[in-house]
């Protein structure tokens, strides 16, 4: 019999920390929630002041049983779930299961898995923080009543099986308007001038900026022909020099938003598997010679700040490899509204370098590992230092301007660049000669370009998660989930790496915008999220946050279903005929996204599939291009006449005029369709033989 038992939520975590403690404690896993609202109805009391109907997760039972039994036999339980909102609320919903009363000094949490940290933290138990669990009960309430009661109207006006989102719905409205953005967007012409000077056979660019000091943009050809003209053979004379330093500092160590957004970036990491693998990396890794030990604190914090031990292993590791210069010890301002509960996301042991012990991880892992191990261990390096020089050139009262810089010291960047969703040229070496005042510096050529005004880009992964987090929206722990969501419902998809908003998710955004202005709002989200913070402060009760919210609301809800009772969403009708009635079909969404369906239902039930058409002219027999999508939903095109009479076939949306190459691209598409049949043959294979082998 176990003297302890400590109940962690995976059997990984479970297996790291049994390693550090004695064989008189037995640690258990609870498999992450073990009560929870229930599926099939609301399960909140609204007559009896909103109190929610917990029951045990179904399929938990066995379970359940075994951690009473284990419990019942042990002299002390601990619950040592996650170090956060829903880690607390998994210990409080286990304190109840197991009878442990709620001033019993049970919980314990580890911010890393190391035997240190965690022998260091059974010494200092603590009560279930009634704050954390009430926060957390609120947004499960409170979403759960808007889901709850929104959904069903979108079952009646768009379809079956629908569900609505607080904070899912706020990241759909702002895919589908950056969407309309673009849509929308006209752009607009500009052109530049560039002049490739020299100075004793040394080559430099300068930009056109102006007249007299003034800056004038370009937006016809004519007023560059006008300025080419003014300036044909005069001379480039340097009117002033500046030579300066830069420094760029490191970027702190990472956050739960900074992580995924890099490793989006560097990676190509979705945000739900980067935070897969940080769990990996956090509760337990088995490396060589040192047994199972976490890689990294915990990955859920908003904060930039680090243990005094931590930087003091920086110092140490930065000098040694490195050399004095190279380090700089720096604390990082957490911003003003992060919980700042845990350190930032760190390695634990700054002695297991990533290629040390890349044997001992997958590759998934090691990238990640290297990446945040890379991004703290700058984070405590001196920064790079550029030597700068800036011109400004005049050619007949024209002015030019040229900019050149060159890397002085490497500092941090020897190690680690951070990525950035606009790429610019900050830190790109752009060597000029050293110019003088009063000097003429000879054109070698006279160039200019024409340029258009771009959208503004599509979300990624990396920059909604970016965007979520300005705007308040979510919390570190939920942008995984937030961005899985949206996906899985099909209101948004991937396209390469961009976030586009499908057609029903244009249907639900429109219609929640529209009649749910007040809730599918980014301030209303951003500021409910503010008073989540206040209930986990201990600064208001949890209740008082879903009365206030409830009454207005409901009051909206049923004056949008009145409303809505007579109302018919507009339907699409195309110019395609019922074969079996010659009604003109109409379209419909469907869980896969369009189909055709007859608007005479129910007496006429036909239904077709959805072929969605470009304007652009099939390149080899000039026939209409389809799109079709792969069981994976990536668009590839295919001309209508083919195979009959056309084999046009490509992953690439045809341009006007282009040539196509037959081959590469047929090829290109049939190998995915087939490898995947393969894989799918061969694994039913294996069943059929391991069942005949069993008997």
């Amino acid at each position: 019999m176990a003297d302890k038992l400590i109940i962690v939520e995976s059997p990984s975590k479970a297996n790291t920390i049994k390693k550090f403690l004695g064989s008189n404690v037995k640690v258990v896993a609870s498999m992450g929630h073990i009560r929870d609202l229930p599926k099939s109805k609301l399960g909140i009391d609204v007559e009896h002041d909103f109190e929610p109907q917990y029951i045990n997760i179904r399929g938990k039972a066995k379970l359940i049983n075994s951690l009473k039994k284990d419990a019942k036999a042990a002299k002390k339980v601990f619950l040592a779930t996650d170090p956060d909102r829903e880690g607390e609320a998994i210990a409080w919903h286990l304190a109840y299961i197991l009878g442990i009363p709620e001033d019993d000094v049970c919980r314990v949490t580890f911010n890393e898995i190391t035997k240190e940290t965690v022998k260091e933290s059974m010494k200092s138990p603590r009560k279930i923080d009634k704050n954390l669990t009430d926060a957390q009960q609120a947004r499960r309430v409170l979403d759960r009543i808007v889901g709850y009661k929104i959904s069903p109207i979108l079952w009646k006006k768009v379809k079956r099986g629908l569900s609505a989102g607080r904070v899912q719905s706020v990241a759909v409205k702002l895919i589908v308007d950056r969407e309309n953005e673009i849509i929308a967007f006209v752009p607009e012409e500009y052109w530049n001038i560039y002049a490739r000077l020299s100075k004793d056979k040394e080559k430099f660019l300068a930009k056109f900026y102006g007249k007299d000091g003034k800056k004038i943009e370009l937006h016809k050809k004519e007023e560059v022909d006008e300025i080419l003209n003014k300036i044909k053979s005069g001379k480039y004379i340097v009117t002033d020099v500046k030579i300066g330093e830069k420094k760029r500092t490191p970027a702190p160590p990472f956050t739960t938003s900074t992580m995924q957004q890099e490793a989006s970036r560097k990676l190509g990491f979705p945000i739900r598997k980067t935070m897969q693998v940080a769990q990996g990396l956090y509760e337990g890794v088995k490396v060589k010679e040192k047994g199972t030990v976490g890689l990294i604190t915990y990955m859920r914090t908003d904060s930039t700040r680090i243990s005094e031990e931590a930087r003091k292993a920086a110092k140490v590791h930065i000098t040694q490899k490195y050399g004095e210069k190279y380090y700089e010890n720096r604390y990082y301002k957490t911003k003003a509204d992060a919980q700042d509960a845990h350190e930032g996301i760190r390695p634990t042991y700054i002695d297991l370098e990533p290629e040390e012990i890349k044997d001992s991880l997958t590759l998934d892992q090691y990238k990640l590992y290297r990446l945040i191990y890379n991004r703290f261990i700058a984070s405590q390096m001196a920064p790079a230092v550029f030597d700068t020089i800036s011109a400004n050139i005049d050619v007949n009262s024209y002015n030019f301007k040229a900019n050149g810089q060159t890397l002085k010291f490497k500092g941090f960047m020897t190690l680690y660049v951070e990525d950035k969703d606009v790429k610019t040229n900050e830190d790109e070496e752009s060597k000029m000669p050293n110019l003088k005042v009063g000097e003429e510096v000879k054109e070698e050529k006279i160039e200019f370009k024409q340029s258009f005004t771009e959208p503004p880009p599509r979300y990624t992964e990396a920059s909604l998660v970016k965007a979520l987090e300005e705007k308040g929206i979510g919390r570190p722990s939920t942008y995984a989930t937030i961005i899985s969501t949206i996906i899985d419902r099909r209101y948004v998809q991937k396209q390469q790496k961009q976030l586009v908003p499908t057609d029903l998710g244009k249907v639900v955004n429109k219609l929640l915008v529209e009649n749910f202005k007040d809730i599918i709002n980014v301030e209303f989200t951003a500021d409910i999220e503010n008073q989540f913070d206040k209930i986990a402060e201990g600064k208001e009760p949890w209740k008082q946050v879903i009365r206030e919210f409830y009454t207005p609301f409901e009051q909206e809800v049923e004056k949008v279903d009145k409303e809505l009772e007579h109302v018919k969403l507009e339907e699409e009708v195309t110019d395609i005929p019922c074969d079996k009635c010659g009604r003109m079909m109409v379209v419909k969404y469907g869980r896969y996204g369009k189909f055709l369906a007859c608007p005479g239902y129910p007496e006429c039930k036909n239904v077709k599939p959805f072929v969605e058409k470009i304007d652009v002219p099939c390149p080899v027999c000039g026939g209409i291009v389809q799109v079709r999508k792969t069981k994976r939903g990536k668009n590839y095109y295919i001309c209508e006449n083919n195979p009959k009479t056309c084999n046009y076939i490509s992953w690439n949306k045809p341009k006007p005029g282009e040539k196509w190459e037959p081959e590469e691209n047929k090829e290109q598409v049939k190998k995915t369709k087939k490898k995947k049949s393969t894989k799918k043959k061969t694994t039913t294979k294996k069943k059929v033989t391991k069942k005949k082998s069993d008997k």
